[in-house]
């Protein structure tokens, strides 16, 4: 089973797609994280397969 660090409210970046900008953890369901990205939308990640990467606050 998977540790999951974080929880709704926080920010979060994917280091594989930078692009994507900061995100904001919505939901977490078992191993699916959703995220609002600030420049890609909504995503649901499974953090089995991607490396969520949380961050202090907004601006880091």
């Amino acid at each position: 089973m998977m540790l999951i660090d974080f929880e709704p409210g926080d920010y979060v970046r994917n280091p594989a797609n930078k692009d994507w900008g900061i995100g904001q953890v919505q939901s977490i369901i078992g191993n699916k994280v959703t995220v609002n990205f600030e420049n890609y939308g909504k995503r649901v990640i499974n953090v089995e397969n991607v490396n969520l990467e949380k961050i202090s606050n907004e601006t880091e």
